[in-house]
C-alpha cells in the first residue's frame, strides 16, 4: 500500500547526532521538508556508502529547507559506535535514529519481519509531515541521494503553485504543465 499523501503518525525515538543523543518526534519532522532514509543495519556494506552519499548532499538539501534523518533498527548507542569507527559514517551531521522497537519501520511499511531489519526505503515529506515521494530498493541496490534534490524541488514547486504539475525530468526553472482539457491528447 502506498504511503504517498498520508501524514506521518506520532512517534518518539532516540537518535545520535553531532556527538549527542537526542530525541526525535513527529513534531520535529514537521515545519520543514524532510528526507527519511531507512537502511538495514549499522556496520554493514552498502549502507555506509549510502549514508556518506546523503551527507555529500546534506548542505544542498539544507539550503532547500530540508532536514535529513537516517533510520535503522540499531540503537542510538550503536549509531554512535559506528560513527566513531567508520570514516564514511563519521562525516554524518544529520540525525541517525535508532528504531530497535521497529515502530518507525512498521509505520513506513519497510520492516522485513523475517530479517528483523528495515528495507532500503526513502521517504520525502512536506512541511506538514505528509509523504510526497517514496522509494524502496532491494537490499543489494544502493541509492543515489542527488536524485532526491530534483524530486524535492518539484514537490516544493507544486506545493507553492497550485494547479501546476511538473513533467518527467523536470528541473528547476523548466516549464510546468497546467492540467486541463486543452492538454488532453496533445502531449
Amino acid at each position: 500500500m502506498s504511503l504517498v499523501g498520508k501524514q506521518i503518525e506520532e512517534f518518539k525515538a532516540q537518535a545520535y547526532q553531532k556527538g549527542e543523543f537526542i530525541d526525535v518526534t513527529d513534531a520535529d519532522i514537521k515545519g520543514h521538508w524532510s528526507v527519511i532514509m531507512f537502511y538495514p543495519a549499522d556496520f554493514s556494506f552498502v549502507c555506509p556508502t549510502e549514508l556518506e552519499d546523503l551527507q555529500d548532499q546534506y548542505q544542498t538539501l539544507q539550503s532547500l529547507g530540508v532536514e535529513v534523518y537516517s533510520v535503522s533498527e540499531d540503537t542510538h548507542f550503536v549509531h554512535k559506535a559506528w560513527h566513531d569507527e567508520s570514516d564514511a559514517v563519521g562525516k554524518l551531521q544529520y540525525a541517525m535514529i535508532g528504531d530497535p522497537s521497529h515502530q518507525l519501520a512498521k509505520m513506513f511499511d519497510v520492516f522485513d519481519e523475517d530479517a528483523g531489519l528495515a528495507q532500503r526505503g526513502t521517504f520525502i515529506l512536506d512541511k506538514d509531515g505528509v509523504v510526497q515521494s517514496m522509494e524502496v530498493n532491494a537490499d543489494g541496490i544502493g541509492r543515489n541521494a542527488s536524485e532526491y534534490i530534483d524530486r524535492i524541488k518539484a514537490g516544493q514547486y507544486v506545493a507553492s503553485h497550485p494547479g501546476e504539475v511538473c513533467p518527467a525530468k523536470w528541473k528547476e526553472g523548466s516549464e510546468t504543465l497546467t492540467p486541463g482539457l486543452d492538454l488532453v491528447g496533445k502531449i
